[in-house]
């Protein structure tokens, strides 16, 4: 079975290496001669042809690469006389692999280990195909024979974590985990255990079952001393024993822990959590959750008494203050949040004093003040004071921070915090636009005032005080949603923007402005912002959210296709690849993290962002392709007509979906990506949205879900629907010999109906409000937000009635297709009543213009879809000419035909009305538009309103010196220039609106050809 010395494959390695040597260096051509060469020698040799298909695989040449590797699987499924060796079974492994067939490298590695059943090299690379497959079953039995085989350590452990995952990931019922243990107890019983990891593992097994006290006599054994760190033995020990119930010796421990660690913040909780019996923290739900662990914001210690509850705490702080002056350095902060965490235990149990709170509040501020996380280290703290006590806590702040003699930087710092203090308690929510607008400059003004801290700092190293610029940007935004001035918004970006020509590689700055440009319906500029943060792997899942809704919305179809295909290119590479990171834990040993590699595949797998990229995809497909209906069959075909994404829905209603974002990066004023507080009017000066955030969060999965069903219904309703409308023209039937399947009016129903549950409403009552809302019956707020929604019902509802005769609906004239007429008509009333809306500035473009570029890309498409479908069926097959004759004449004077006819001119004049209003748009005049932007925050004589920060800022520039802010800084402002911003943001508007005139002349220029075709 095995190679000899010397052969590669049963060949000679002098006649491989040189092939192996030329794909290394990319010569696939040479390489391709030279295993041509190969197989003329050894035209029986797997390895050879296996080679072949590498290199074809490599060059891109999929299907032939495809054919040789079976051929090569032919050879030696049916030649017993050829070598089978781990080399030339890896080889095809690895083309298989790239090729999407891991069944068919599996079932090379199967047959080899029926041939050569106690071969370890061929059971291993077995193992390893089930690992790619996620056959946690199989991976089990197979470890269990090589273990069986040789008695080694390892193989023992890949079977435990293949029953691990089996119980964690698989469908395997817990009891399997007795096997797990029962199978390490009978290992160590005659061989014990001889690495960290398994150890882990074993804790893990009994852990698991609640085996606390069998952990414990494992740990305080023999087999311990495999933790060689103290501490994190330590740690183990401190966890087993408050999951058993040993709150005091579980202190204890923890105690030990925080010894030697004084700065381990968690250990102090559990301490903490130990000292009053309280277990929540130790929870299977709390454990299971690394990405999101749970914040404790209650305390479960109402068993103990007033007197044991404040003795325990006492304890705790004499220890705390123990650990302050053992620590006698300003970097350890654990000690003395300790102090915090005390006096907020106190307030959940009800047994808290808001002034001992404060004091240690305002004593933590002068020592840690000055550092930027300062005030995110206070934050859980101020949550259990009432408002009153956090705003008087602020005044103390503010008056003792005038007060502390400190260096520039420290100085820095403690202010910086106290206006972050004010952000998190909602103050600025509260005060006066006068005062407001005094936070604004104050913040300019320091950061003007501290830039020379920053001159001999590296451009890519964080600035003294770069954070002002952002707090200053969320009041200006704040100003304008108070005020409705446009100034304060154009405001932020021009300070946001000249702070990123000093820095170049602050994010937060890029991100605000992400937003803010989106807004303001300048989404070219966004997606450039976006690209300059260089997003790439794993932060395209928690980072895609800044710009990828805003894009969903948008015209910039080309560049939406780029940000979904680098999205989704990442993803399923990643769950592709994944498994190749389980495989390289296995064979190095690192126990612990093969099952956290592959719950983490799970978790990116029900990622809600990707499953709704993965419907966004194929739906902007059909946008594309909408004005032509040959080439949007061609899509629907490779879509397989759209027939997998109901059941695809389907299978996600059964799943819970993870949400991967990082919202704590969002502005305030957007936290979730379907909530945008400036497109609503303010609400009342005691409004804080970071109040509501969290329960926003919460509603999010039931919302994502619902339009991840609406969503994957879509593509399938085209297909049906151009299908029916096809099969409503009697005359197009007979010349076709064929009808419609029945079963697709039927399907199209069922479909119709399920949208109108997801919409809110029983099928026939949806009908009602689409009726009413034509007729003007209904107020234009019958649809509420979902007006896209609504009209794709209705052209899919018209598409459906013009074969099943069922609505009864009728034209004024009589005729039977009224639906017709009622598309017509909300189309008309709902995209002229935008356009309308927005009138001729360019300020709400970011609020109007997606709704507007929904209904002409989706309903209005759609609508444009079906038109052609009939249209096309009036001709003869094959032939792009009208029939002739008295046919043709009954045809065009149908009661369809003067329908579509209608329908035709009806749309013409909807998207001529929105070309007017877009060419209206882009021929003002540039410098007229800017004039408007720079006039909105210029004002030279008044004392209030937009411009104030932006006037402060103006002055530094104009007198930067190189001896002040280095030369760094100084080269970077003297080319910058507010105007040329202006102009930048009129031209990011002006793109936008002209893609979108492209998109409406398309449509404009398909029903104009319709018109002559009909």
């Amino acid at each position: 079975m095995a190679s000899k010395f010397g052969m590669a494959g049963g060949i000679p390695e002098r006649r491989v290496r040189p092939i192996w040597d030329a794909i290394d260096s990319r010569q696939f051509k040479n390489a391709l001669k030279l295993s041509a060469s190969l197989l003329t020698k050894f035209p029986n040799s797997p390895y050879a042809l296996a080679l072949k298909a590498v290199i074809l695989e490599r060059m891109g040449k999929s299907g032939e690469a495809l054919s040789v590797c079976l051929s090569a699987k032919e050879l030696l499924f049916t030649n017993d006389s050829v070598l089978v060796d781990e080399l030339t079974l890896s080889t095809i492994q690895i083309v298989f692999q790239r090729l999407d067939h891991l069944d068919l490298a599996t079932s090379c590695y199967e047959h080899a280990c029926g041939k050569f059943p106690n071969n370890l090299e061929v059971m291993m690379g077995l193992f390893n195909c089930y690992v790619r497959e996620y056959s946690f079953v199989k991976q089990q039995q197979t470890a269990i024979k090589m273990y069986k085989i040789v008695g080694e350590e390892r193989f023992l452990l890949w079977a435990v974590c293949s029953i691990q995952l089996q119980v964690f990931c698989g469908n395997g019922g817990e009891k399997l985990l007795l096997l797990a243990e029962g199978l390490l107890k009978k290992h160590i019983a005659s061989h014990s255990l001889h690495e960290p990891e398994a150890l882990i593992v074993y804790i893990s097994i009994l852990e698991q079952q609640a085996k606390y006290g069998d952990a414990l006599e494992i740990l305080s054994g023999k087999l311990g001393s495999l933790l060689a760190i103290e501490v994190d033995r330590l740690r183990v020990q401190g966890r087993l024993l408050a999951r058993a119930g040993d709150y005091v010796t579980a202190a204890d421990v923890y105690q030990k822990v925080l010894e030697s660690c004084p700065d381990d913040w968690e250990s102090f909780l559990h301490y903490l959590d130990c000292l009053l019996e309280d277990g929540s923290c130790w929870c299977n739900e709390s454990l299971n959750d690394s990405v999101h662990p749970p914040k404790k914001e209650q305390c479960n210690s109402s068993h103990l008494t007033d007197e044991v509850f404040i003795s325990r705490l006492s304890n705790a702080s004499a220890f705390a203050h123990k650990l302050q002056a053992e620590a006698g350095n300003d970097f350890i902060r654990c000690p003395y949040l300790a102090n915090l965490e005390i006096e907020r235990r106190k307030h959940l149990q009800g047994r808290g004093d808001d002034d001992k709170l404060m004091e240690a509040l305002m004593q933590y501020f002068f020592r840690f003040g000055h550092l930027a996380c300062f005030a995110s280290d206070i934050e859980g703290f101020l949550q259990v004071l009432p408002l009153v006590k956090k705003e008087i806590f602020l005044e103390k702040l503010i008056k003792n921070c005038d007060s502390l003699p400190a260096v520039p930087t420290k100085f820095l710092g403690q202010s910086i915090s106290i206006f972050k203090i004010e952000e998190l308690i909602g103050s600025m929510f509260k005060i006066p636009v006068v005062e407001l607008e005094g936070s604004a400059i104050r913040m300019g003004q320091m950061y003007c005032k501290n830039l020379p801290l920053s001159k001999d700092l590296d451009q890519q190293e964080s600035m003294h005080g770069e954070e002002l610029l952002t707090m200053a940007c969320n009041v200006l935004v704040q100003l304008f949603w108070r005020t409705r001035e446009l100034g304060y918004l154009l405001e932020a970006i021009m300070i946001l923007e000249l702070g990123l020509t000093i820095r170049r590689y602050v994010w937060q700055y890029k991100i605000l402005l992400v937003h803010l440009y989106s807004y303001l319906g300048a989404y070219s500029l966004s997606y450039e912002w976006y690209k300059s943060l260089e997003v790439k792997n794993i932060l395209l899942e928690s980072v895609s959210h800044h710009i990828l809704p805003q894009m969903l919305v948008s015209p910039l179809w080309v560049d939406l296709n780029d940000v979904l295909k680098d999205y989704l290119k990442f993803m399923d590479d990643h769950l592709k690849e994944s498994a190749d990171l389980t495989s390289v834990a296995y064979r190095h040993r690192n126990y612990s993290k093969v099952v956290e590699f592959v719950q983490f595949k799970e978790r990116l797998q029900h990622s809600s962002q990707y499953l709704m990229a993965r419907l966004e995809a194929p739906i902007l497909q059909l946008k594309l392709k909408a004005n032509n209906i040959e080439e949007e069959e061609g899509i629907l075909e490779s879509l397989k007509c759209g027939v997998h994404f109901p059941e695809f829905s389907c299978e996600v209603g059964s799943k819970s979906l993870t949400f991967n974002e990082d919202m704590e990066s969002r502005p305030w004023w957007t936290p979730i990506p379907d909530k945008n507080y400036l497109f609503e009017p303010f609400k009342s000066v005691s409004f804080c949205p970071r109040e509501n955030l969290q329960q926003q969060r919460k509603g999010r999965e039931a919302n994502v879900r619902t339009a991840i069903e609406k969503r994957s219904l879509v593509p399938r309703m085209i297909y049906l629907s151009i299908q029916c409308a096809s099969a409503s023209l009697k005359e197009n039937i007979e010349a076709n010999g064929s009808m419609c399947n029945p079963k697709m009016f039927s399907e199209l129903r069922l479909l119709l109906e399920r949208y109108a549950t997801i919409l809110g409403f029983p099928f026939n009552d949806a009908i009602e409000i689409v009726v009413g809302a034509s007729s003007g019956q209904k107020s234009s707020e019958a649809f509420y937000s979902d007006t896209v929604d609504w009209l794709n019902f209705a052209v899919f509802l018209n598409a459906w009635n013009l074969s099943s005769h069922e609505l009864g609906l009728s034209d004024e004239d009589g005729s039977r297709p009224g639906t017709w007429h009622i598309v017509n008509s909300l189309l008309e009333r709902y995209i002229l009543e935008k356009v309308r809306s927005m009138g001729p500035e360019n300020s709400s473009l970011g609020c109007d213009l997606p709704t507007l570029v929904q209904l002409v890309s989706e309903p209005l498409a759609w609508h444009g879809l079906i038109i052609q479908s009939c249209v096309r069926s009036t001709l003869p097959p094959g032939k792009r000419k009208k029939k002739s004759g008295a046919g043709a004449a009954d045809q065009s004077n149908s009661p369809i035909s003067n329908a579509v006819r209608h329908s035709i001119q009806s749309l013409c004049s909807i998207v001529e009305e929105i070309m007017k209003w877009l060419r209206v748009q882009i021929k003002k005049p540039e410098d007229e538009n800017v004039e408007i932007i720079l006039s909105s925050f210029q004002r030279k004589s008044e004392s209030e309103g937009p411009g104030q920060v932006f006037q402060v800022l103006q002055d530094l520039i104009s007198s930067a010196s190189d001896v002040e802010l280095g030369d760094q800084i100084c080269q970077a402002l003297k080319p910058w220039s507010h105007i040329d911003v202006a102009r930048k943001l009129v031209t990011g508007q002006r793109k936008v609106l002209s893609e979108f005139l492209h998109i409406c002349d398309s449509k404009f220029q398909l029903l104009r050809s319709l018109k002559q075709q009909i």
